[in-house]
């Protein structure tokens, strides 16, 4: 798992000394209490600064907002790219100092998350849902245009998959060339770059692309009525033979890869995609394809919620933090024609957008 940190402020100078210099600091780990040692490692001696950590794909969002906050107040904000279960994992490790302050998150917090920050005294949570993302299924500007359906995304990525539409008969994912689903499909290997489990881009894929394609084949469906549990095991599992293969958290990597690699196909945010228009291509799915505007009128089905969770115990503790919260959700941010907009973010509508500002003016707890 990598951890991109973006420090800003002079009183991050000795930190960023240490990881080499430069406005970002990249560690390397892979296991979630290894980035709860180095988050806390990193951790400023004083309540000075605020601390953000969670979803790559809120990242460059939450980095933006630092920024401009930064540029406004004079405020710190270090925000790290955790992935979503990561950030969910520190940011319940407790309140006070040493703890951070904000978690970003690209699906709804799990009740079992919420149910550990409640046994580790993190008791009163804001959340914020702060616009739209579509999930992307692209590829090299040069490579072949894809046109798929979520059942073909399902076909070629499960690890089970039925022996035909009406026999559920699981087997192994035969599948090796993106023809043999479809002929409609080019002719290359089914090599597909995501995000690890500990990514809430992959979560938000299983849950929407993967579950949405099997409940397209006849047999599934019929599953789903009789064992939900079932269907959902199969559906959710990604196959383990090496036709997907765990890109990490760090989106531009996959990005890079692609570019590299033309008959690669990538798994990311939207916003990745609305950043990289000179590299890569989207795919079409179910005759939809992920612009800006099918995924605020809710025609491009893969997409999903953005959010982040505001610790109540930090407000007042933390100096900056709730005003940093509610400079995220101002409409110069969040809003139509705001600067998020800019780099990928589709504003929530009006009314959605008044209630989420309303909960942090007012600093209102949710539950689950």
């Amino acid at each position: 798992m990598t951890i991109k940190t973006l420090i800003l402020g002079a009183a991050s100078l000795a930190l960023l000394t240490a990881c080499g210099g430069g406005d970002t600091a990249t560690v390397n780990n892979s296991a979630n209490d290894a980035a709860s040692t180095a988050s806390k490692a990193a951790a400023p001696a004083t309540r000075r600064d605020i601390r953000v950590v969670g979803s790559s794909t809120v990242y460059p969002f939450s980095t933006k907002v630092a920024q401009e906050f930064k540029n406004k107040t004079g405020q710190n904000v270090v925000v790290e790219s955790t992935g979503s279960g990561g950030g969910h994992k520190l940011f319940c490790d407790g309140i006070g100092e040493g703890q951070v302050d904000v978690t970003n998150s690209s699906r709804r917090q799990k009740k079992s998350e919420f149910e550990l920050c409640q046994s580790n005294g993190v008791e009163e949570i804001i959340e914020v849902k702060i616009g739209f993302d579509g999930i992307v299924l692209g590829n090299a500007l040069d490579a072949p245009s894809m046109n798929m359906t979520l059942k073909e995304i399902y076909m070629a990525l499960a690890k089970e998959v039925p022996t035909s539409d009406t026999d559920c008969t699981m087997q192994p994912n035969p599948y090796k060339v993106w023809s043999e689903i479809s002929p409609n499909l080019p002719n290359t290997t089914i090599e597909t770059f995501g995000p690890p489990p500990t990514s809430g881009t992959r979560d938000a894929f299983v849950e929407i692309a993967m579950e949405g394609g099997a409940k397209q084949v006849e047999c599934m469906a019929a599953l789903r009525k009789s064992d939900k549990k079932e269907f959902g095991r199969l559906a959710h599992t990604i196959r383990e033979d090496g036709y997907w293969i765990d890109g990490g958290e760090n989106d531009n990597a996959i990005v890079s890869t692609l570019v590299n690699t033309p008959t690669a196909i990538g798994v990311f945010g939207y916003s990745f995609l609305e950043q990289n228009t000179d590299k890569i291509k989207g795919a079409v799915i179910g005759g939809v394809a992920p612009t800006f505007e099918n995924i605020a009128e809710g025609d491009y089905k893969v997409s999903r919620s953005l959010y982040f969770y505001l610790k109540k115990a930090h407000v007042g503790e933390t100096p900056g933090l709730q005003d940093f919260a509610l400079e995220f959700t101002s409409e110069a941010a969040a809003g139509p024609g705001g600067y998020l907009e800019e780099i990928g973010l589709v504003p929530l509508p009006d009314a959605e957008r008044a209630k989420v500002r309303s909960d942090v003016e007012n600093l209102t707890a949710y539950s689950q």
